[in-house]
């Protein structure tokens, strides 16, 4: 049976202090570890203070960084790399994200590039896939999700430490979540595709996390499908109780 996994993505929010004082009051809260994994995904100037909080409660969150570069090191102003946030705490990677994906314009290959890079240093991905509304209004969700899926993970050998996220972009940040049948009719599409790719026993294990207004009026209709696994949860981890609640659900 695959443990759920509850992200909270915090994307460019909190200031250090705002990401100690929640990851505290997360730490001081009634949590069951032996029913979910949490992971934390603090933007890159918070990863080391909520690494810290973390480590000083003695719990088993996981802190994840919410993006990388493809170089250890060099004239990349502006970028952080994987060795900077693995030393800071941060134990996986979230990637191709819809916003890392739309907004900056990084690509499938781009995006491989960093699984790679982060499988190497023998830390976990959290491998983003989802497509935008017109792609879904024109019938083609699910060829746009197995390509991404497909190029995101080409020439991995493993999965073993990879999560998939299913986020459909017209559901991240609006206020609108895919009904639960739909994400899990889509959750279906990429197990079957790991299957074809991995073969049926790595489908069975990979953990599929939903993400696209996840709250927690909702959290538990969507965990009662079948192939879905978990959350990738926006503005509704930034706040503790909230958070707890979808965590608890």
């Amino acid at each position: 049976m695959r443990k759920p996994l509850i992200a909270g993505n915090w994307k460019m929010f909190l200031t250090v202090e705002e990401a100690q004082a929640l990851a505290k009051s997360l730490c001081d809260s009634d949590i069951d570890y032996s029913k979910c994994d949490v992971l934390l995904a603090p933007s890159f100037t918070n990863i080391y203070a909520v690494h810290n909080v973390v480590k000083a409660a003695g719990k088993p969150i996981k802190v994840a960084a919410q993006n990388v570069y493809t170089e250890d090191s060099g004239a990349f102003t502006g970028e952080v790399s994987l060795p900077m946030v693995k030393s800071a705490g941060a134990d996986s990677v979230i990637l191709g994200h819809s916003e890392r994906r739309n907004v900056f314009g990084e690509t499938d290959e781009f995006i491989n590039a960093k699984v790679h890079k982060v499988l190497k240093a023998g830390m976990s991905v959290i491998l983003c896939v989802g497509e935008l509304l017109e792609e879904r209004e024109s019938g083609n969700a699910n060829s746009v999700v197995v390509s991404q899926l497909t190029k995101g993970l080409a020439n991995v050998a493993s999965l073993s430490d990879i999560v998939i996220a299913y986020e459909p972009v017209w559901a991240i940040g609006t206020g609108k979540t895919a009904s639960p049948a739909d994400a899990q009719a889509m959750h279906k599409v990429i197990r079957t595709s790991i299957e074809k790719l991995y073969g049926k026993a790595a489908a069975s294990e990979v953990r599929i996390l939903y993400g696209g207004s996840v709250k927690p009026d909702n959290v538990t209709s969507l965990m009662a499908e079948d192939d879905i696994d978990g959350a990738l949860v926006g503005g509704a981890s930034l706040k503790a109780v909230d958070f707890l609640k979808i965590i608890n659900y």
